[in-house]
């Protein structure tokens, strides 16, 4: 690989999606450095804040709480995540991500294998609370 073929993107450079909830950055995905095998990024969620549950038909996907709590609600159970814990979220399984604690939250996730088209890769299970349109994550750079 040279030089040039690298990508670098900062937290900065990507606006927060408030689509689905929270303030989700897609920072590395196969949109902005061509990645194969997944995409990753950073969600911040306020206190009362969650991301709508959702689950993936091809994905596992990855959290890791950085600063703060999140309540990740998984086909009926719940899980607290704090800060310096991470959990993974099988392929299939319906989850929510909530912050009902006092403090911001600050997580890191990361979903692979890529579904085989971005449209295939996310299943919305309840109404979107925000506004604006989804993430890209998919194409080429």
């Amino acid at each position: 690989m040279q030089t040039s073929d690298l990508t670098k993107v900062a937290i900065d450079d990507v606006p927060p999606n408030r689509k689905r909830g929270g303030g989700l950055r897609v920072l590395l995905s196969p949109k902005t450095c061509g990645s194969t095998s997944g995409f990753m990024g950073v969600g911040t969620l306020k206190p009362g804040e969650f991301v709508s549950e959702h689950y993936h038909p091809y994905s596992e996907e990855f959290f890791h709480a950085i600063r703060g709590r999140i309540l990740l609600r998984l086909d009926g159970q719940e899980l607290t995540l704090e800060p310096g814990e991470s959990f993974m979220v099988p392929i299939g399984v319906r989850h929510r991500i909530e912050n009902p604690y006092d403090e911001e939250a600050f997580v890191a996730f990361f979903l692979g294998p890529l579904a085989p088209s971005p449209e295939l890769g996310h299943v919305d299970c309840e109404p979107l609370p925000g506004e604006g349109t989804l993430p890209e994550v998919g194409g080429g750079r």
